[in-house]
């Protein structure tokens, strides 16, 4: 449980309340994101539902904030605004007059839609805290778009230049200290959240805006990925471990299976015979069209290896299963199956003919380098081009790349020497089944800046709506989260008593 000890802090922080006044397409980087994608496995359903005690999306009022489209310049066109949307959930507040918390969820790159009834932390916890529940959809998504839809902004060079991290999290700000404003609320602490590039700006966020937001919890945040300050093949060999790990035949079928399939795509109407034993659609064009296909497909595995359904589990298992007189392509093909189900076709035109990356316009600073070498993960090699990089997001969308910005103007480089004395309040969360962890925070950084991990935990799970049959562990990390939350807090309202 990361380098916290666990001790139930007793609910004093209410009393306190009482008492006072957030690549490219030949070498595709995975994905980041709270949840998996659509193309993901037909068990996506079973495996992401969740038994809450509450309607996760009931109870929010919608409000729009007349946003500043530019934040950072003073030309004319700077100070056009759109509609920026937020959710309000008033239910479980305590009031302006009790300074009760403010409890901020910083969307990713989604709809704000999906954000709401995904997150479950925030509404979980409300009541606890007497929080009120803001959820604040990121620009260019959803209803927040500037230009009308992401598709008509991507089209021009112009509309692409203000999609980016920076002028996301002034956004953040302007709508929460608004909001503030509004509610009378200035004594109120504001604790953000955020989940994978969320979580990234919720680090951010309290790192920039430390005078908008007291603390942070920034899950599955891999806020260490850049500039090569992880390895580059850190995210390809955690999902070799967890396939490994759980079963060494497993790792070996599918190790040997890119030869496998090069060999077979050679043979005469090599393609045409892979497209028949895979069931493809449509007939395979290349034997990188089914690689790039499994590999999506077992890093999404490992990264949203969740209970109870534990997708890797459920690979292997099915991979394993055709051992007995099955050739290695025959054993690769049952994974699938047993992943996928059986509407196979479906499966192949969403995703194998129609990938697109999901990073579009913050791909331009969010440059993270992942790549392997030959020997060192179960999948070919591939190491981090940034010449092809930079060439495919010209090509695209006519986007330079700058790889070093992130690590510029935000940091990360000696991140433990540099904000041990400057940083506080953030909680970095994750899971170690998660590949994007080998670019996390994993130990703690001080007192306040604090690693919280789980040797089983995946993506973001820490902050997805509770289950009834979720297991110790992951109850416990909540648990340690919730503790540390707490004390900033019952900090803060002593503060705030002593000023008074």
């Amino acid at each position: 449980m990361g380098t916290r000890a666990v001790s139930w802090l007793p609910w004093l922080i209410l009393l306190f309340i009482t008492a006072s006044v957030s690549a490219t397409p030949s070498k595709k980087i995975p994905r980041l994101g709270v949840l998996r994608g659509s193309s993901l496995s037909v068990l996506e359903g079973s495996s992401s539902l969740r038994t809450v005690s509450v309607n996760l999306s009931e109870n929010f009022q919608t409000f729009f904030y007349p946003q500043t489209l530019d934040h950072f310049n003073y030309r004319p066109e700077s100070y056009t605004t759109f509609q920026h949307r937020y959710m309000v959930n008033f239910n479980y507040w305590g009031g302006a007059r009790s300074a009760a918390p403010i409890f901020v969820y910083l969307g990713e790159e989604s709809d704000l839609d999906k954000d709401i009834n995904s997150i479950g932390f925030l509404v979980e916890n409300g009541a606890r805290f007497g929080a009120l529940l803001v959820y604040i959809e990121h620009r260019y998504y959803g209803k927040s778009n500037p230009f009308g839809s992401m598709q008509k902004s991507l089209q021009n060079a112009g509309q692409r230049g203000y999609f980016n991290s920076g002028q996301a999290l002034a956004d953040f700000a302007e709508v929460i200290i608004n909001l503030k404003k509004n509610l009378s609320a200035d004594s109120s602490p504001v604790i953000v959240v955020g989940g994978s590039d969320g979580g990234l700006l919720a680090a951010w966020f309290r790192l920039k805006y430390p005078h908008v937001a007291l603390g942070a919890l920034a899950s599955s945040a891999p806020i260490l990925y850049f500039d090569d300050i992880t390895p580059q093949d850190g995210y390809y060999s955690l999902v070799t471990k967890d396939f490994r790990d759980f079963s060494e035949s497993c790792y070996n079928t599918i190790k040997d299976s890119w030869a496998e399939i090069d060999k077979a795509a050679a043979e005469a109407n090599g393609l045409l015979n892979l497209s028949k034993k895979f069931r493809t659609c449509k007939p395979l064009e290349s034997a990188s069209q089914l690689k790039d296909y499994l590999e999506t497909m077992y890093s999404i595995a490992a990264q949203y290896d969740r209970p109870p359904m534990y997708p890797v589990t459920i690979v292997c298992n099915g991979i394993d299963g055709g051992l007995q007189g099955t050739d290695i392509l025959g054993r690769i093909f049952s994974g699938i199956v047993a992943s996928r189900g059986n509407n196979l076709a479906m499966i192949w035109g969403n995703q194998v003919f129609h990938q697109k990356q999901k990073k579009v316009g913050i791909g331009s600073e969010l440059v993270i380098p992942i790549g392997r070498g030959s020997n060192d993960t179960m999948f070919p090699a591939a190491p981090f081009d940034f010449k092809e990089y930079d060439d495919s997001c010209k090509y695209s969308y006519g986007v330079t790349p700058r790889p070093h910005w992130i690590t510029s103007y935000y940091g990360g480089h000696n991140i433990k020497l540099i904000l041990k004395r400057f940083g506080s309040n953030i909680i970095f969360s994750n899971g170690l089944r998660d590949p994007y962890s080998s670019g996390g925070v994993l130990e703690d950084i001080s007192h306040s800046i604090i690693a919280v991990h789980t040797p089983r935990g995946s993506h973001c799970l820490d902050i997805l709506p509770s289950r009834e049959d979720d297991p110790n562990w992951l109850v416990l990390q909540r648990n340690v989260e919730i503790e540390i939350l707490h004390g900033w807090l019952l900090k803060y309202y002593e503060d705030l008593l002593q000023s008074n």
